[in-house]
């Protein structure tokens, strides 16, 4: 296959590598400086320094030729986007009309609260439209360590493409067709991720704080999927349990980060200044948060996860306000 994958961050970077032995990738950066060094030195020094790219994989700041490349159909090429959830408007509103289209991102839009799907719909409603997710920290897919994820749409054409473009042996990628329940696991994980770095971080909490948590926060999850129309068995899935698991207790993981900077007594700003990527959990906490209020869905972890963030609420007083909540059935 013809693979674009527009965005050169660390994502988009690793998957662009693990599918170069078998394909003809193209990979899009915005920089074309950073475009031209990763042609020339073979890494992603910005993003993805400890990975050499493959021989193969070609970088370009030129974003009509990585558009022309993956020109044809959905059995032949496949365009991939790879930029934060704050760029994907754009580049969904800036494809050719009738281009499928798969992205990486994982969050609702700060603004307009949308999911990727949503915007998608708007923006190009007669194109095929889904999303890559799943457990996966960019450094392992780019070394080639075992993972799994799962290709969402309701375009069983662009399932397969993303199967045929990435599927291999330290690679599986499954298929869905419940893409409302894949995005809403995608993006609440990394609220939850930066709650469970919280508690990580406070020494008076302990390994039971952090269970009951990750199987609360699974719940909330799973209740704002269902009322925005998800299946219930996606979140037992690798974009919900599976994501969560990960993105909660992984060393890797940038969200838990920027809790355990905010338990250590450090703002959000330096959390964040520390990190040198994004965090996608930090905007996304008060637009799930107000999607939820509007469908009248009880969200208490994700509410003070955005009172943390926002300076409202201290760490530790954040979680004597969730044990302080009245008892009641967990069902």
């Amino acid at each position: 296959m013809k693979i674009a994958v527009l965005g050169a961050g660390a994502w988009g970077t690793a998957l662009a590598a693990a599918a170069a032995p078998r394909h003809e990738v193209l990979l899009w950066a915005r920089d074309a400086a950073q475009a031209a060094e990763m042609q020339a030195q073979r890494c992603n020094r910005r993003y993805l320094p400890e990975v050499e790219l493959p021989a193969a994989l070609q970088v370009t700041a030129d974003r009509h030729r990585a558009l022309a490349h993956a020109a044809g159909g959905l059995t032949e090429a496949l365009t991939v986007i790879a930029t934060p959830m704050a760029g994907l408007r754009e580049q969904l509103a800036s494809l050719p009309d009738a281009r499928a289209a798969l992205w990486l991102c994982k969050g609702f839009e700060a603004g307009s609260g949308a999911l990727g799907h949503e915007l998608a719909r708007q923006l190009r409603p007669g194109a095929a439209a889904g999303v890559l997710s799943g457990p996966s920290f960019a450094l392992e897919v780019a070394r080639g360590q075992p993972t799994a994820l799962v290709a969402a749409s309701q375009d069983a054409e662009l399932s397969a493409a993303a199967v045929a473009a990435f599927h291999s042996e330290a690679l599986r990628v499954y298929t869905s067709s419940d893409i409302v329940g894949v995005e809403v696991g995608g993006a609440l994980k990394n609220v939850l991720a930066i709650a469970t770095g919280i508690v990580d971080g406070m020494p008076q909490a302990g390994q039971n704080a952090r269970a009951a948590l990750i199987t609360r926060g699974l719940a909330e999850m799973t209740r704002l999927g269902l009322a925005l129309g998800a299946r219930a068995e996606t979140f037992m899935g690798l974009s919900g349990l599976g994501d969560l698991v990960l993105t909660a207790t992984g060393d890797l993981s940038r969200n838990r980060r920027v809790g355990l900077l905010l338990a250590a007594g450090h703002s959000l700003a330096q959390a964040l200044a520390s990190l040198g990527h994004v965090a996608e959990g930090v905007p996304t906490a008060a637009t799930a948060l107000a999607r939820a209020q509007g469908l009248g869905v009880e969200m208490p972890i994700t509410a003070a996860v955005v009172d943390v963030l926002q300076g409202r609420l201290p760490p530790a007083e954040a979680l004597t306000r969730l044990m302080a909540r009245q008892s009641r059935a967990e069902s």
